[in-house]
C-alpha cells in the first residue's frame, strides 16, 4: 500500500465530501480513490469515512485521522521544499479565484508581469463574483474584496478598498443632493447585496454611525454594473472607490456626503489552513502585496482623498 497516496486521497475526500470531487482534484478515477481509502481502513483496523451515495464524511476516529494526516502531509511537503525550492524555480498548476471587476480591472493588466516572473508556473484564472469554495473547487489562492466571514481559512490582508456614495449629475439635478446619511431614505439606491449587511449601508461621520437601510431599486453582484447604472441616472450607489474612479474623474459620477464614510472593505488572499505555504502560492501573494499594498488604500482618487497575515476562526 501507497501510505502516502492513501493519506492524500483520505484528506481529500474528506475536505471535498466526495469521492468523485477528490478524483478529480488528484486527476484519479473514483475507484481508485475508493481502493486508497478501503486499503487505509483495511490497514488501520477502523472505519475512517461514513459513505452515502453522494457524499462522505469523516467517523469520530476519521476526524481524529484527518487532522493528523493533514498535519503530516504538510510536513511531507515542508521536506520536499527544503531540498528543492532554493535549487529551483516554482513549476507547476497555480489555480487562482477573483472577482470579475477586480480581475479585469486590476487583476489582468499585471499578471504578464507575474508570468514573465515565473514563466514555468501555470496560471489558471477563474474569475467569479460567487463566493466559491476555495477548498471543494481546489483553488490554490482565492482573491476576495470582501468582509470575511470566520472560517478554517487563512486570510492575508493586500490593502484596503475605499468606498463612496456617488451619483450622475443628472440625477443629482432631478433629485436633489443628499446633504446626511438620514437623506438616503428618499432617494432610489443600487446596492451591492452580499455583504455581511446585507443591504444595509453604514456611514460614520462627526455625528456618529448611521445604519441605513435604502429604498434600492437595483441589487446586483458586481459592482461595474452598478456604476453603470448610476452613471445613466437611476440612483445612487455605494461603489469601491476603484469601480467609480474613472467615471469620478470624467465627471460621470459625482461623489456626495463626503463628510461621512462608509467602512473600507479589503483586498483578502485566501489560501487553504497547510502549516507551510507552498512557493507557488506564496510568490503569488507576495507579488500582490509589492503591486497593490503599496498604497494605503485601493485607488487614490485624484479629486478626493487623494499585509498582514491572520487566521479568521
Amino acid at each position: 500500500m501507497d501510505k502516502v497516496a492513501s493519506l492524500r486521497a483520505f484528506v481529500k475526500v474528506v475536505e471535498s465530501g466526495s469521492f468523485a470531487e477528490a478524483g478529480r482534484q488528484l486527476r484519479l478515477s473514483r475507484s481508485a480513490i475508493s481502493k486508497y481509502i478501503a486499503d487505509l481502513e483495511e490497514s488501520l483496523g477502523v472505519q475512517l469515512l461514513n459513505r452515502t451515495t453522494r457524499h462522505a464524511s469523516p467517523t469520530e476516529n476519521g476526524q481524529q485521522y484527518f487532522e493528523r494526516a493533514v498535519v503530516i502531509l504538510s510536513e511531507i511537503e515542508a521536506a520536499d521544499q527544503a531540498v528543492t525550492q532554493l535549487q529551483s524555480a516554482p513549476r507547476g498548476l497555480l489555480r487562482v479565484n477573483a472577482p470579475m471587476s477586480f480581475g479585469t480591472m486590476r487583476l489582468g493588466p499585471v499578471l504578464a508581469d507575474f508570468m514573465d516572473k515565473y514563466p514555468e508556473l501555470q496560471l489558471q484564472l477563474v474569475l467569479s463574483d460567487d463566493l466559491l469554495d476555495p477548498v471543494q473547487d481546489g483553488f490554490d489562492v482565492t482573491l476576495r474584496i470582501a468582509e470575511l466571514e470566520s472560517s478554517s481559512l487563512i486570510a492575508r490582508k493586500i490593502v484596503p478598498v475605499a468606498r463612496l456614495v456617488c451619483a450622475s449629475p443628472d440625477y443629482l439635478a432631478r433629485h436633489g443632493t443628499p446633504k446626511h446619511p438620514q437623506d438616503l431614505r428618499n432617494h432610489a439606491s443600487l446596492t451591492y447585496g452580499f455583504l455581511l449587511t446585507g443591504n444595509q449601508w453604514k456611514l460614520t461621520g462627526a455625528d456618529g454611525d448611521h445604519w441605513i437601510q435604502p429604498a434600492w431599486s437595483l441589487c446586483v453582484n458586481n459592482a461595474e454594473v452598478l456604476r453603470d447604472v448610476a452613471i445613466r441616472g437611476r440612483g445612487v450607489a455605494l461603489l469601491p472607490e476603484f469601480i467609480a474612479a474613472d467615471a469620478l474623474k470624467k465627471g460621470a459620477l459625482h461623489a456626495v456626503l463626503e463628510d461621512y464614510s462608509a467602512p473600507p472593505l479589503a483586498l483578502y488572499a485566501v489560501y487553504p489552513p497547510t502549516r507551510h505555504l507552498s512557493l507557488k502560492v506564496r510568490l503569488f501573494i507576495d507579488f500582490l502585496v509589492e503591486r497593490f499594498g503599496r498604497d494605503e488604500e485601493m485607488p487614490v482618487h485624484a479629486s478626493i482623498a487623494s499585509g498582514a497575515r491572520r487566521r479568521t476562526k
